[in-house]
């Protein structure tokens, strides 16, 4: 089966989310900047967006993500490709690291 890595949301504000998530929920922060962060739940990663940056969206891990298009290496050195299902909903499919 695949797996999911993440769920991305759009927010307004980086900071502000980011503290209201971890003020709601038990979840570590993996990753943040001003642009987007990273929480970590038991059972899958949510991605805090700027809308204006990335799209909402979910990330699938694929061995073969690059049957799906030319794949982005992006600063924290994942590399996907987003693609739209026939409803437009946005998904990122990432390349898996293999050795892990």
């Amino acid at each position: 089966m695949d797996r999911i890595d993440h769920i991305a949301i759009a927010v307004e504000d980086i900071g502000e989310a980011l503290e209201w998530y971890k003020n709601q929920f038990t979840c570590a922060v993996a990753y943040q900047d001003d642009t987007w962060a990273l929480l970590e739940f038991d059972n899958t990663n949510l991605a805090l967006v700027l809308e204006e940056q990335h799209p909402g969206h979910f990330a699938v891990e694929r061995e073969d993500a690059t049957r799906f298009g030319k794949l982005k290496t992006h600063r924290d050195q994942t590399q996907s490709v987003y693609i739209s299902d026939p409803w437009k909903n946005s998904i990122e499919i990432m390349q898996k690291n293999i050795h892990e």
